[in-house]
């Protein structure tokens, strides 16, 4: 059997590892690709997942890295059945639909963009709210605990992650050449004691692991702790009379801030006089979803939907639908605290209120979740200068806390724990892991600490990298590292800037003869040109 590794392979964005055997060619999550443009790029590339040839999907949870480009798969010819658990499903039939809509928004956008720039052929949206309607009907749920056999010699059986609402460890037995090959993907592994979903659970042990390692590097800070991190942030900006802004996937994360926002009013930390928007369509419903699955909740998440307290919270809620709503919070003055999508701040609304706030020294950004390599989110959490937002560079003046303890993923010692009963194997057979969903730093801690504490030396595959496994033994491995990165040419760019650049200077001599404002005009776009290569050097 064949694995190769269409995302989450030294990165955190994209997951999909498809897998070919003698009976199907399947793969386990279809993720987005998402971070700086050249990344995103790799969404409108399907050739490496050849749709029409794909019999089935398996999805380990809803969020868009794992699941956002399975309508794109079904708009070019996939028409398998789809396979996750109902609550997965449940969350899909409006993520993936708001996720079209802001393909098609952005796609309206350009097309406008393009027009007053006299351009032609703006890009089409990745798909359209058809396309994600088409891919929702493709979905199959199933329960935990219980197999299913989506071909012919490939059992699978689904275990809580413990990551979000549905998330999913997968546990696969495939048989081929009168053997069978047991494999796990294990998913976003989930915070032990977290704040809604119950406790990541460990499968039995399998030849295979394919473990994330977002957080291989470093723990979490406690609960405790970061409550009173975002106690602080509310106390700051109150004191200032200006907004807590919170970046938040709207799945899970704006349903964990809720309830950390609870029990920061409970201590009295949260002013009656600083209202809370919940400004995300799509958080709205996945919080009305969230509700319908109360058998996932651990026992302490009943507070949030459960005691008179959380219900008198949950009233000074505001719920914002509409873009007018969402505007008007912009024109509120005065102390509040605004929970937005998207969390790495690279589409939706969250991008107004950053520009409305980002500037304002009395302000705070609140970053609750991971941010990718390449998003807007990472470069406030790594302290920039400005942000460029709807083409206009807005100056970082507000105060950024990263609170890591809201994180859905296990820390490093959490992961250590979750793989000990797997890496003792079964009958003197140990299993190979396989390190994806994590960048290359915390993917070699992790790797080194796996193999001091285990005796195993992990594998960390590339980009589009193939693998073969024979029975426990990978036979073989291809990288495709051309078509993974290609090069960028250096030498060309430079080369065309200081041709052009001794054309200019050639030029100015003559420029002295032109009138007094055009040569203004001309002074004023060298000026922007200096001002571009300056932000340049600072990020060089």
């Amino acid at each position: 059997m064949k694995i190769q590794f269409l995302g989450a392979a030294r990165t955190v964005t994209g997951s999909c590892h498809m897998i070919e055997t003698g009976a199907a060619r399947f793969c386990i999550d279809c993720g987005m690709h998402q971070g700086n443009k050249a990344i995103e790029e790799r969404n409108r590339d399907l050739t490496p997942y050849r749709p029409k040839t794909v019999d089935f999907v398996i999805l380990t949870h809803a969020h868009m890295d794992h699941a956002g480009l399975l309508p794109a798969l079904a708009a070019n010819g996939f028409s398998g059945p789809v396979y996750c658990t109902s609550a997965t499903a449940d969350l899909l039939g409006v993520m993936l639909e708001d996720s079209a809509h802001i393909q098609e928004v952005e796609a309206e956008r350009q097309a406008k963009k393009f027009k007053r720039r006299g351009l032609r052929h703006p890009p089409a949206p990745l798909y359209s709210m058809e396309d994600a309607r088409a891919a929702v009907a493709l979905l199959r749920p199933v329960d935990y605990h219980a197999p299913f056999e989506p071909a012919p010699g490939v059992r699978a059986v689904m275990h809580d992650a413990g990551h979000i609402l549905g998330s999913g460890t997968l546990r696969l037995e495939i048989d081929e050449g009168g053997a069978s090959t047991s494999l796990i993907f294990s998913g976003d592994i989930g915070r032990p004691d977290s704040l809604i979903v119950r406790n990541p659970e460990t499968p039995p042990p399998a030849d295979y692991v394919f473990m994330e390692s977002t957080y291989g590097d470093r723990d979490h800070k406690n609960e405790g702790e970061s409550e009173a991190e975002l106690a602080s942030a509310i106390a700051w900006s109150h004191s200032h009379g200006e907004k807590v802004i919170i970046p938040a996937f709207a799945v899970e994360r704006s349903q964990e801030v809720l309830y950390c926002l609870l029990n920061v009013w409970r201590q009295g930390g949260l002013p009656d006089d600083m209202p809370i928007f919940l400004d995300s369509p799509l958080a709205i419903r996945a919080t009305e979803i969230f509700t319908r699955h109360g058998e996932l909740f651990d026992e302490a998440a009943g507070a949030l939907f459960g005691d008179t307290d959380a219900a008198a919270f949950m009233a000074r809620v505001n719920y914002t639908l509409s873009a007018a709503e969402s505007m008007r919070i912009n024109e509120l003055t005065g102390p509040a605290i605004v929970i937005s999508a998207s969390g790495m701040c690279n589409a939706g609304r969250i991008r107004h209120h950053l520009r409305h706030n980002l500037w304002r020294s009395g302000a705070s950004v609140v970053f609750v979740g991971y941010q990718a390599l390449g998003t807007p989110g990472r470069r406030l959490v790594e302290k920039a200068a400005s942000l460029r937002l709807f083409g206009e560079d807005v100056n970082v003046a507000a105060r950024i806390f990263t609170i890591n303890g809201f994180s859905g993923h296990a820390g490093q010692s959490q992961l250590l724990d979750w793989l000990a009963p797997l890496a003792a194997g079964e009958n003197g057979r140990r299993p190979q892991v396989v390190l994806v969903h994590g960048e290359p730093g915390a993917q070699e801690t992790l790797g080194a600490l796996i193999h001091e504490r285990f005796g195993l030396t992990p594998l960390v595959p590339d980009y589009l990298e193939e693998m073969t496994l024979e029975g426990s033994r990978v036979a073989g491995v291809e990288l495709h590292e051309d078509a993974a990165r290609p090069r960028v040419d250096w030498n060309f760019l430079t080369g065309e800037l200081e041709r052009k650049w001794g054309m200019i200077k050639d030029r100015i001599a003559a420029t002295e003869n032109r009138p007094w404002a055009e040569q203004t005009e001309l002074r004023d776009a060298l000026a922007r040109m200096e001002y571009d290569m300056t932000r340049l050097l600072s990020r060089m």
